[in-house]
């Protein structure tokens, strides 16, 4: 059966801050580790008031030194943003910290507009070389090699697990042929998922890491007792997406009582584009919509978000899904 995980972006809430976010990210984060999910990922963006995870390898160390057993990663780091060897100790010391339980993932787009890219890494031309700096980065967890001048310390010899993310067929064909294995960001960026999912499926060359594909999906997935109470739950991130869209950004806005309803058709056509990779209702609805979305893309893992206002519902959200998933599981 998929395996299940959790993407957090560790929302600061409207009303709220970042410590509180950061407590609540914590706090989902030992729910999910009771209630059986895979792994805990965090994503690195900068200059958004809605997200505290910006430091994101800090972030890891809070939520990993405050749970037991699930593995806890980045999905992901923005290389272009990061020396390789910087990354390379970051994520050393987390494995030191927390053997066996730490992922790395890595992506080639800023997370944030130009300017603070500018702020963040000085080279705008920094993404043309993703490909060599991913390289770099994995030779620093291999065991040394003679005459080696430059070591990740901590870092050298552990074999940090590293993922290639992507929204574009670009991640699909650098994982395929570095023989990694892939996350989509289906749950924000679903144009291209079934193209990219075929090339790096048809490209893919095994790995000292990965013998064979394997592909994590993207998911939003808001979950509440009955359809209507998760689809008003729904309200804040596309009331989030509208605001990102126009220029606007800030924190998680509450849920709104019909706010599809006053979207101008431009609006509804984009979150229909972008957030087409949702599954929002009730349990059996949100058991059917996994499952249809599983048997579509025939996703190896799906790693579920869900940026909900109240994190009482955010964490029962979590808990529905994975009874859903469970029952699947036992129908499989």
């Amino acid at each position: 059966m998929t395996a299940l995980s959790v993407l957090d972006l560790s929302p600061i809430v409207e009303g709220s801050n970042a410590s509180q976010s950061l407590a609540n990210s914590l706090d989902l984060a030992r729910h999910a580790e009771q209630l059986g999910y895979k792994r805990y990922w965090l994503a690195e963006h900068h200059n958004m008031p809605g997200i505290a995870s910006a430091a994101t390898a800090v972030v890891i160390a809070h939520v990993a030194g405050g749970t037991k057993t699930i593995r806890v990663g980045a999905g992901g780091i923005m290389l272009p943003n990061h020396a390789p060897l910087v990354i390379a100790e970051q994520f050393g010391t987390l494995a030191a910290l927390h053997p066996g339980r730490i992922d790395l993932g890595l992506g080639r787009a800023p997370g944030t507009d130009m300017g603070t890219a500018r702020a963040l890494r000085r080279n705008l031309e920094a993404s043309d070389n993703f490909p060599q700096d991913v390289v770099e980065l994995m030779g620093y967890f291999q065991p040394a090699e003679t005459g080696q001048r430059i070591h990740a310390v901590p870092g050298e010899g552990q074999k940090v697990p590293v993922w290639i993310l992507g929204s574009s067929l670009y991640g699909a064909q650098l994982a395929a042929m570095l023989g990694l294995p892939y996350a989509f960001a289906s749950h924000f960026a679903p144009a291209e998922l079934d193209h990219a999912l075929d090339i790096y499926r048809s490209r893919f060359q095994p790995s000292e890491q990965l013998d064979k594909p394997y592909v994590m999906l993207g998911l939003n997935v808001f979950a509440a007792p009955t359809d209507a109470e998760a689809k008003l739950l729904f309200t804040s991130l596309q009331q989030a997406f509208v605001n990102l869209r126009t220029g606007r950004p800030g924190r998680l806005p509450p849920p709104v009582e019909g706010y599809d309803q006053t979207l101008e058709p431009m609006a509804k056509t984009m979150l229909g584009q972008a957030l087409s990779c949702a599954v929002v209702g009730s349990p059996e609805t949100v058991r059917q919509g996994i499952d249809a979305f599983v048997r579509r893309t025939g996703a190896d893992e799906l790693m579920v978000t869900a940026q909900i206002f109240d994190h009482a519902a955010r964490v029962r959200s979590f808990e529905i899904l994975a009874e859903a998933h469970k029952s699947l599981s036992q129908a499989a």
